[in-house]
């Protein structure tokens, strides 16, 4: 994240990201993946103990949020007209229960002194060696940062010449989801993969086709994939070469029965939407 001022970004509507929670060598604790086979009459697996990436030690979330205050866009001089929300840009940072006390005060420093929590619903529960023994987790959680104005709030709604919403259009956007999971077509790159059908949901949600997503923790580059399904432009950040190659080679590639244009990127390639301006694998602007 250090040098992205050398880079052509431009500023973000939405910043959404998936961040380390710093669980370190307790990564696979409740997985049945700690032993071989998923019995522990077979003894411990080579996941034993293990971290997943590197980076799952010692992510410093108040480093994280000074570098996302710099890569958002500036508030609108006013919010929204009356029951509307503004243009404002927002954050959501997936976390662990554990760490959304320190997330909203580490936001707080950085000027995103309001928030809106978010669960996301499973239907099984990776913890199955704790099957037996007490509740299991079957959610994810998220929080949604803003400054001071309402954030872009895409529902569906339709208005008239008078700015009045049109009845029958737009719907309730609940603070909790399904966590729709992928199909085979999106490959599983990452420990901590989150579902292409989700993020595209909240990007949907949160902005409009042309709109600038970031995401700083890029990992599967599953971000990046929903991003160029739906029209947005996109940057990501990856520490981890194994990772960004994978993504860069199986998760941004568009399938075919995707309608895009004949639009290619001069440097690498890639098909892309009428509405991207920016190759989200090498960055060089692509041309009409």
């Amino acid at each position: 994240m250090q040098n992205w001022k050398s880079k052509p970004i431009q500023k973000a509507q939405l910043i959404i990201a998936d961040v380390p929670y710093n669980v370190g060598t307790n990564f696979y604790g409740s997985n049945p993946v700690w032993y071989k086979g998923g019995d522990n009459k077979n003894g411990e697996s080579k996941l034993a103990g293990k971290a997943a990436f590197a980076s799952d030690f010692n992510f410093n979330l108040y480093e994280y949020f000074h570098f996302c205050s710099q890569l958002m866009r500036k508030e609108p001089k006013k919010g929204g007209a009356r029951g509307r929300s503004s243009d404002a840009p927002c954050m959501i940072v997936f976390c662990s229960f554990q760490q959304q006390f320190t997330l909203i005060e580490a936001a707080k420093k950085h000027g995103f002194t309001k928030y809106i929590p978010l669960t996301f619903v499973k239907k099984s529960s990776p913890q199955a060696l704790k099957a037996n023994m007490r509740i299991v987790g079957a959610t994810e959680r998220a929080l949604l940062f803003y400054r001071s104005y309402l954030p872009k709030f895409r529902n569906g709604a339709e208005y008239d010449e008078d700015g009045k919403p049109i009845r029958g259009t737009g719907h309730m956007v609940l603070d909790w989801m399904e966590y729709e999971r992928d199909g085979k077509e999106i490959p599983k790159i990452h420990p901590t993969q989150k579902s292409v059908k989700l993020l595209k949901r909240l990007i949907e949600i949160c902005t409009d086709p042309g709109d600038v997503v970031i995401d700083p923790c890029f990992g599967s580059g599953s971000t990046g994939r929903a991003c160029l399904e739906t029209g947005r432009q996109f940057y990501g950040f990856e520490i981890n070469k194994e990772f960004y190659n994978r993504a860069k080679n199986e998760m941004l590639i568009l399938p075919d029965k995707m309608p895009v244009s004949e639009r290619k990127c001069s440097k690498c390639g890639i098909k892309l939407p009428e509405s991207i301006k920016i190759c989200p694998i090498c960055g060089t602007e692509v041309n009409s």
